[in-house]
């Protein structure tokens, strides 16, 4: 056959045929997983929105943040089941947290620290060959958002039944973490953005959002000895549970109320 490499794929693709490693374009709103044991993953669009909450000195200023690039987000927070499997394979550093008999399966792992999250991210990236990580505050609350401006996604009052917290008004609430996608997600897709667990995201700690990236990175400078948490968890309450709440700790602590949720780079 005469015919090159590079003539024979124009021909195929004409005819409706693509090359057998091409990959189709992922659409804002999908859902994939990238192995049988990866998290599942919700394809989140570019956009803008104001960052921050007036009244409160951690979340202040507000600031337009504006992302300019399709990444992926976690539809839920890494689970003991995906944990599990990473140790399985080698990965994790071996390591096997504690689930304090509250069961492991699809709840989200707790009791793992943000080097151990690191640990996780390096796996997948290693299993997946893609670019894996921890997602960055400001596409955090991006994600948690999901298009709104009110205090929660789904309005500015906590309700009932809407979220795993101290007050909340589930049935886990202030005593355990409930199995993933207990609860309405929200308009991108993404589940437990309020409540369950409290999650480490990439960025170090910076009191205020003074000279915060505008981009949606994250925030590589501020104070090296600790890292950023969002949201509250199963035993927080709901002012710990607004779109803009922020908190940090050591890389090093675990904790039973703390987990994570990852991204990938597209």
């Amino acid at each position: 056959m005469r015919y090159g490499l590079a003539l024979v794929v124009i021909l195929l693709a004409g005819i409706g045929f693509a090359p057998a490693n091409a990959q189709p374009a992922r659409q804002p709103g999908s859902v994939f997983k990238d192995c049988p044991q990866c998290p599942e993953m919700v394809v989140i669009g570019p956009g803008s929105f104001t960052m921050g909450e007036l009244g409160h000195t951690r979340r202040t200023p507000l600031h337009a943040v504006t992302i300019g690039y399709t990444f992926a987000a976690g539809r839920y927070d890494v689970t003991f089941d995906e944990w599990d499997a990473c140790v399985a394979d080698g990965g994790c550093a071996g390591y096997r947290p504690d689930d304090h008999g509250w069961g492991r399966g699809r709840r989200p792992v707790i009791n793992v620290s943000w080097d151990n999250a690191q640990d996780y991210v390096a796996w997948l990236g290693k299993k997946t060959g893609k670019r894996y990580r921890l997602i960055s505050e400001a596409e955090w609350e991006y994600v948690a958002r999901a298009g709104t401006a009110t205090i929660f996604w789904w309005g500015d009052v906590v309700g009932q039944g809407n979220a795993n917290c101290n007050g909340c008004g589930s049935k886990w609430d202030d005593e355990q973490t409930s199995p993933v996608g207990s609860f309405k997600p929200n308009a991108f897709g993404v589940y437990d953005t309020a409540g369950n667990v409290t999650q480490w995201v990439e960025d170090r700690w910076n009191s205020t959002y003074d000279g915060a990236p505008r981009d949606g990175s994250a925030w590589e400078t501020g104070d090296p000895l600790r890292r950023v948490m969002r949201s509250g968890s199963w035993y927080n309450n709901a002012a710990t549970q607004h779109a803009s709440f922020r908190n940090a700790d050591s890389p090093h602590v675990r904790n039973p109320k703390v987990g994570f949720r990852v991204a990938a780079t597209l």
